[in-house]
């Protein structure tokens, strides 16, 4: 995996999986934009404060990078913005208005962004872009990892990321005649502090009996934007430890 010059945003930088993925890729030389709502745009550092809220943020991001560096040869889109009450209600008391602002957060800013960066990159005749959809984009919730406590999933998660991996498949048959790659990269749970119940509960059921950790996900992103993949499009890619196998 030669990455030692190449452009890379990371959209969420400077989250759980993110982190890693931006480590990972200054350690094999790439140029990275990290681009989090937390970081200062700073053109020394290649940080840009990134609000997917905002279509006028996205376009700045873009222009920030290709001014800076003058292509983009990968976007990995890293960032998971909702809404501050996310994942407190159950399916049947779901307000509208939270399912619709998270579905504008995080689809309709996927939609954007990867349109955007993929007009630079059809220009260019080259680019990778790398998604995120989630274990529960493609199979159905399993409620009973949360029966302990009382918890639950938010309905919209997997609305949104079944959402997501779709539109991965469409964009890379769309694309593909410009030299761009799109894929999607759809992680199991990742520990995170999680409660014990449901981290016993999860080990369980999953055929490695762990949670994943940011390591397991962010070199599967690394792959992806790099010249090793070059003749891989339009595919999901589950490291979830073998959760969606059973």
């Amino acid at each position: 995996m030669n990455l030692k010059d190449k452009v890379i945003i990371v959209t969420g930088g400077r989250g759980l999986i993110g982190r890693e993925i931006v480590r990972e890729l200054n350690e094999r030389g790439a140029r990275v934009v990290n681009a989090d709502i937390s970081c200062e745009t700073d053109e020394e550092k290649g940080t840009f404060r990134l609000d997917l809220g905002s279509n006028e943020s996205i376009d700045g991001l873009i222009g920030f990078t290709v001014n800076n560096y003058g292509h983009i040869d990968g976007l990995i889109n890293a960032a998971y913005p909702h809404t501050k009450d996310w994942g407190r209600y159950r399916f049947e008391d779901t307000p509208f208005e939270h399912w619709e602002e998270n579905v504008r957060l995080q689809l309709n800013s996927v939609f954007y962004i990867d349109r955007q960066v993929s007009l630079v990159m059809a220009r260019q005749g080259y680019g990778s872009i790398v998604n995120f959809g989630s274990i529960y984009g493609i199979v159905g919730n399993d409620f009973t990892i949360y029966e302990d406590y009382g918890g639950t999933s938010p309905a919209e998660y997997c609305a949104i990321k079944g959402g997501i991996i779709n539109f991965t498949r469409y964009m890379a048959s769309y694309l593909g005649k410009y030299g761009v790659r799109v894929n999607c990269v759809c992680p199991g749970g990742i520990w995170d502090h999680q409660r014990e119940e449901f981290v016993r509960n999860y080990n369980h059921r999953c055929p490695m009996k762990r949670m994943g950790n940011p390591d397991d996900i962010a070199p599967l992103c690394l792959f992806l934007v790099s010249d090793g993949a070059k003749y891989i499009t339009g595919q999901i890619i589950a490291a979830d430890g073998g959760w969606t196998a059973i």
